[in-house]
């Protein structure tokens, strides 16, 4: 166990440098991910200026919901880039050499690859929008909501890092599959920027049961703010995100196990 913790710090060392190698660039296009993901911030923000509320959340409950989404898909993408990017390893042929190395694909996967510029935008974004909105949503914040913080973000990350990793299993079988990707995260996770109770019950649905990116954020947020519209669903939801992440990130975890076995090497 201590070799394979050694081991991952120095992945993430080595990582971390080769991403960091020109300072100033890698400033600037970590600025440029951070101004780019605020837009939508801010557009929701000016918007709430002229109509005071979002079936009943304020500017900062909106705020506080964004930052979930954005600290959580920050820590996220440290750990799961190697999988979001798995379909060019594969279309290239690299996944060969991580099958020849004596280390686990999956490890291999997850620590030999970072994106940092995302990580710092979205994570950075996440962190202000928290402190902006954290003082002003009437959260009492004591032991017990600070460990159900910590929780939920573990939870959300490992969401949303099943979902990459669901994603990545399938180009062993169809090599590319950007569209799924942009079709089912991409696209549902821009609908967690909102209370989902504005939403038709069908996109309720799926983002609940299916894609349930409303237990990335929606449902945290529900158990600190304790909004009028969670009355239209079950409150046992409220506890659930980590129990989700886990239960995705198993399932996920085993369908790439059964899958590995039939990869057949693509060439270069």
């Amino acid at each position: 166990m201590r070799d394979v913790i050694h081991l991952a710090g120095v992945y993430t060392k080595i990582t971390a440098k080769s991403w960091f190698q020109y300072r100033v660039d890698a400033v600037l296009r970590s600025l440029a991910v951070f101004l780019r993901e605020s837009t939508g911030v801010i557009v929701i923000y000016f918007t709430l200026l002229k109509f005071d509320d979002l079936n009943g959340w304020n500017t900062h409950e909106l705020l506080f919901l964004y930052s979930l989404l954005f600290l959580t898909y920050g820590i996220m993408i440290i750990f799961f880039t190697g999988l979001r990017d798995f379909g060019n390893t594969v279309r290239s042929g690299n996944f060969d050499r991580f099958i020849l190395r004596p280390r686990g694909l999956l490890f291999q996967l997850i620590f030999a690859n970072a994106d940092w510029f995302a990580a710092v935008g979205h994570g950075g974004l996440g962190l202000v929008l928290f402190l902006v909105s954290a003082g002003k949503v009437g959260v009492t914040w004591n032991l017990e909501t600070a460990v159900y913080y910590l929780v939920a973000v573990a939870g959300g990350v490992l969401i949303q890092g099943a979902v990459f990793l669901f994603l990545a299993t399938l180009n062993i079988y169809l090599f590319e599959t950007r569209s799924l990707k942009e079709l089912l995260y991409y696209n549902m996770r821009k609908f967690a920027g909102y209370p989902i109770s504005i939403f038709h019950k069908a996109v309720q649905f799926i983002i609940i049961y299916i894609m349930p990116f409303a237990f990335v954020n929606y449902f945290p947020a529900q158990y600190l703010l304790r909004k009028e519209d969670m009355a239209g669903y079950p409150q046992a939801f409220l506890y659930l995100t980590p129990v989700v992440g886990i239960g995705m990130y198993l399932l996920a975890y085993l369908f790439w196990r059964y899958s590995v076995r039939y990869y057949k090497s693509s060439g270069n």
